[in-house]
């Protein structure tokens, strides 16, 4: 995985907000036109409509895409969204956004299909298919690595071979697989995590907005707590895990694998660690049966502080 994927931030009440959905009640299955999206695009073909399968990965068959007149090099709209990120200046929404028109390359490998049984049972006729690689993310997520351009893929794995696909499609290729976050250029100077969310969005071809800056969503965050009385005030705020770390080490306000929300909840003075922890659960079983929250936010973190001698906002 890249360095800044690689980093565990230390947070008490982190939580995976789609494997904690997921609790206690049939697994979500994909929203029909994803499924729909799905059967047509990524996984099955290349960007070209042609099968994997079979594929020799020599000669013609090396060459998989039709995108005419390409290069190999990164979309330029992305590498300014990144240096904008970098900088200052930009933020993880103009990112995801300039992927939306991207061209981008998956790494695909052969893999051995089947093997048939020869004449006097030697083995014979091995069969190549080809396989899209993925990465496990240190919190034990599947990642696919998808790169901005050729020549950064073939550093990163010399036997792979670059599938060029728009990277909406390289997302749904990704949702295909399972994995749960595209990881943009491992093993170059910045490596930026696409999360869950983002990656839904991008397979989806809408926009999409950080959950530490949906308004909407902490709506919904803080009708939630109006039933608690312990409960004075809430406010969602940039999770420990939106920065992320350049190769020589500068920081990133974006870019990092989460949690990418922090939830402060500010409770009245007196409560005892048994309370907290009761409260944190009945909070957790609001917030996961909230469609809002499932969809939208990553991963969390949750900060208690005292509420002191503020009056009750609710």
């Amino acid at each position: 995985m890249p360095h800044n994927a690689g980093h565990q931030h230390d947070a008490g009440h982190q939580h995976d907000a789609g494997h904690q959905h997921d609790q206690g009640e049939a697994r979500r299955e994909l929203p029909g036109h994803i499924a729909a999206a799905l059967a047509g695009a990524g996984g099955a073909t290349d960007s070209a409509g042609q099968p994997w399968a079979g594929r020799s990965l020599s000669g013609d068959d090396a060459k998989i895409h039709n995108f005419e007149d390409d290069d190999g090099s990164a979309d330029a709209d992305y590498v300014a969204a990144i240096a904008a990120l970098i900088n200052g200046t930009g933020s993880e929404a103009d990112v995801v956004a300039s992927l939306a028109t991207a061209r981008v390359f998956v790494p695909v490998v052969a893999q051995l299909a089947e093997e048939a049984e020869g004449v006097d049972g030697l083995h014979a006729d091995k069969q190549a298919d080809m396989a899209l690689i993925t990465l496990k993310a240190p919190d034990g997520r599947m990642a696919m690595p998808v790169f901005t351009s050729a020549a950064a893929l073939e550093a990163w794995h010399s036997e792979a071979r670059p599938v060029a696909v728009y990277a909406a499609r390289a997302a749904l290729s990704a949702v295909s697989e399972g994995a749960q976050l595209l990881v943009m250029d491992p093993g170059s100077d910045f490596a930026f995590v696409v999360r869950r969310p983002a990656m839904w969005a991008l397979a989806q071809q809408k926009d999409w907005t950080p959950s530490y800056l949906d308004d909407q969503l902490e709506t919904a965050l803080v009708s939630t707590v109006s039933a608690f009385r312990t409960v004075r005030r809430l406010e969602t705020q940039p999770g420990g895990g939106v920065a992320s770390l350049t190769a020589d080490g500068r920081q990133v306000p974006g870019g990092g694998a989460g949690p990418e929300l922090r939830v402060v909840l500010f409770l009245e003075d007196g409560l005892d660690a048994v309370a907290v922890q009761a409260l944190l659960a009945q909070l957790n079983d609001a917030w996961a049966r909230m469609d809002s929250f499932a969809e939208g936010v990553d991963s969390m973190e949750v900060k208690l502080q005292r509420a002191a001698q503020e009056p009750a906002q609710h």
